[in-house]
């Protein structure tokens, strides 16, 4: 039998959810998954109805059909659901670390200056960015490049690309993540005094 830290029925009913939800999420029928996991697809049905005790074997060969891990099959944790961000009132931006994956950081900032004029304030360094445009217009410098972003429309680039953004006629605001490398490479500029956005 599982193992149980919290009311039995309540994670027993989650488990079940989470392995249909996974295989439809996939794709694939009942007797898809079955022989995936080696099982016979009544089993499977009778597994996902609450018709069939949850085994912790079946559970292992489930999860690794389902190309996930037991743990995170079976995981409970819900407390942190809701987060609030960091505020940098100095540079209108707001921060969220993405608990799932440290490396990552979500920002929100309000951008009212045009893009630098100058290439020597355009930043490189190691990294992916990813942004969307809320509201307004942003003008992004990248490499010899100029792109105009418009509201709702989203931008991707490798960090290693010189790279500026500004807003265009007016103020903008932006939604962007970084990955470790590129909130690293924020840093360092800005410690270093160069003009540009400011650290995520």
């Amino acid at each position: 039998m599982l193992p149980m830290t919290q009311g039995n029925g309540e994670l027993d009913s989650l488990v079940r959810k989470r392995i249909r939800a996974l295989r439809v999420a996939q794709g694939w029928s009942l007797d898809e998954l079955a022989t995936r996991a080696r099982l016979s697809p009544s089993t499977l049905s009778r597994i996902e109805t609450g018709q069939r005790r949850l085994a912790l074997d079946q559970l292992v060969t489930l999860a690794r059909a389902l190309d996930t891990s037991l743990d995170q099959l079976v995981e409970t944790a819900t407390d942190d659901v809701i987060s609030s961000p960091m505020i940098d009132a100095a540079h209108q931006l707001m921060r969220w670390p993405i608990r799932a994956d440290p490396g990552m950081t979500v920002v929100r900032q309000r951008l009212t200056n045009p893009p630098p004029d100058s290439p020597s304030r355009m930043r490189a360094h190691p990294g992916r960015e990813w942004l969307v445009v809320l509201s307004g217009t942003a003008i992004l410098l990248l490499g010899n490049r100029r792109f105009r972003v418009e509201t709702n429309q989203a931008a991707e680039f490798p960090t290693m690309l010189p790279h500026a953004i500004g807003a265009d006629g007016g103020p903008c605001e932006i939604l962007g993540i970084f990955d470790r490398d590129a909130r690293r490479g924020h840093q360092r500029n800005e410690g270093s005094g160069e003009a540009s956005r400011p650290s995520p």
